[in-house]
């Protein structure tokens, strides 16, 4: 049986989201470990990793569209930092859901770049995720504003960072995409280090090649999903890796929220969700008339 392009992207963000998921996983157990440390472990990997495909494909690393691969690359290296930062201080499920806020502000980045309408039923679902935002930080005394700024900045440079990749989905190769967040990371992870380094034990060195592994894996695939159907059909499916953060975060590491937080973060998840759906009608519907 041929699976449609729309389900072969589904399939590939749901691999993306357990990939995501499990990186989390490996990143808190690093520990306290400088997060540009482990961002630049990360990107060494991933530049092999990178590399050894392009090399294989015979394509050239460089790509087309270089301030918006750049752009890309800054903006994951930004949102990653900020969300590694949190993993290292707060629960795993609440952390990941503080960092996925990004389609909120891919539709507001959307009015300034390409003047993208936004309607009132959106704007509602806005003020739905930031309620929810608001309970989890209100009522979890393990989360504070600190924390609750940080991952909505996270957010904000995914954002950006997503909305690049769509654009540069059209001229550009998956691992062309993935090769320029190294290209970044390296250099300037390697600056911060010579003011803050700390030698990996012998199980954080497993530790940061099962991060890089991971995490490349779910870039991959996350890239992959975007080039094989429209954002608004495979996005909801990356929610799920909250849903996976929650249970690894329960049965490694015993981590269990109230309620009231968990109806925040079912708020915010609910109000993403809904925003991208209704984009996806939009885009429906202008394909339509057009």
């Amino acid at each position: 049986m041929i699976l449609s392009n729309t389900t072969r992207g589904i399939v590939c963000m749901l691999v993306a989201s357990v990939f995501f998921a499990l990186m989390t996983v490996f990143t808190k157990l690093l520990g306290a470990m400088p997060v540009a440390e482990i961002i630049f472990f990360r990107a060494v990997i991933a530049a092999v990793l990178c590399l050894l495909g392009i090399w294989r494909l015979r394509l050239s690393p460089w790509g087309h569209d270089k301030p918006a691969l750049l752009l890309r690359g800054f903006a994951g290296m930004m949102s990653l930092a900020q969300g590694f930062w949190l993993l290292q201080h707060i629960p795993l499920g609440a952390a990941t859901t503080l960092t996925h806020l990004s389609p909120i502000f891919t539709t507001l980045l959307g009015i300034w770049l390409v003047r993208e309408r936004v309607t009132l039923v959106q704007i509602g679902y806005f003020v739905i995720c930031f309620i929810g935002v608001a309970m989890i930080q209100g009522f979890d005394h393990r989360i504070s504003w600190l924390h609750l700024l940080v991952g909505i900045s996270a957010s904000f440079c995914m954002g950006l960072a997503y909305s690049s990749v769509r654009r540069l989905s059209k001229t550009e190769h998956p691992l062309v995409i993935m090769l320029y967040f190294p290209l970044v990371c390296i250099p300037l992870t390697a600056v911060a280090m010579l003011f803050d380094f700390q030698l990996p034990s012998g199980a954080q060195w497993w530790y940061l090649v099962l991060l890089g592994v991971t995490s490349q894996g779910g870039q991959y695939f996350m890239t992959k999903s975007y080039q094989l159907a429209a954002i608004s059909k495979v996005a909801i499916v990356s929610y799920s890796e909250v849903i996976f953060s929650i249970i690894l975060g329960f049965v490694l590491f015993s981590e269990n929220f109230n309620l009231l937080t968990y109806a925040g973060m079912a708020l915010v998840l609910a109000g993403v969700i809904m925003n991208v759906m209704s984009k996806g009608k939009k885009e429906t519907s202008n394909d339509t008339d057009s």
